[in-house]
């Protein structure tokens, strides 16, 4: 914002940037930075687990095999001292939703730092926004892809196999949220051609 800008919009500015910020750092961190540590080894494994849908009531899991079910209808997949494969198969779709998360964040954080600027119909943010509209989508589709992949690949060759279904279900409000931010980098794209052509005239 400019200098004769209320005090309360500038300090709205800052909150906006240090609660983005702050989002940035811990999604960062704890669904991305963390999970890694726990797959290579300096941290223990942040999840042993995968929810998952059985065909038919699953027993009671118990403590022999290194792969059992725990539950009925809705289930864990439990697994007993993972390797290295299976721990990055149990965080990856997680971790590619938290991933998205950042760059979400980290674009949203660009665009609040024009806000500054009292302009917020700058032709990057039409872009920004572009960018946050593919990162939703992607949000919405594939960790949910990964999801039905990774449990694929998990549960091969095991004796659950074949009671372990696998469907795919995407998000549709992160889809619906992509359509919106998509809706608004076209609102935002007229904006700034409506300034051209005011400065034009100026």
């Amino acid at each position: 914002m400019s200098e004769t800008s209320p005090w309360w919009v500038r300090a709205n500015n800052h909150v906006l940037e240090t609660a983005l910020g702050l989002g940035l750092l811990l999604v960062g961190l704890f669904k991305v930075v963390f999970p890694i540590l726990g797959v290579v080894g300096p941290l223990p494994p942040i999840t042993d687990t995968r929810a998952v849908s059985v065909a038919a009531a699953a027993p009671d899991a118990t403590a022999s095999g290194p792969v059992t079910l725990r539950g009925t209808g809705q289930a864990d997949l439990a697994f007993h001292d993972p390797g290295l494969g299976d721990r990055l198969l149990l965080i990856l779709p997680g971790l590619t939703g938290a991933v998205l998360l950042v760059v979400i964040f980290y674009v949203l954080l660009l665009m609040a730092r024009t806000f500054h600027a009292g302009d917020f119909f700058v032709p990057q943010n039409t872009r920004r926004l572009l960018v946050i509209a593919g990162a939703l989508l992607l949000v919405g589709t594939l960790p949910p892809a990964l999801d039905v992949l990774t449990t694929k690949l998990l549960v091969e060759g095991s004796p659950v196999e074949q009671a372990v279904l696998t469907p795919y279900a995407m998000s549709t409000a992160a889809v619906f949220g992509a359509l919106l931010t998509a809706a608004a980098a076209a609102a935002f794209r007229r904006g700034a051609r409506l300034r051209e052509d005011t400065e034009g005239l100026v």
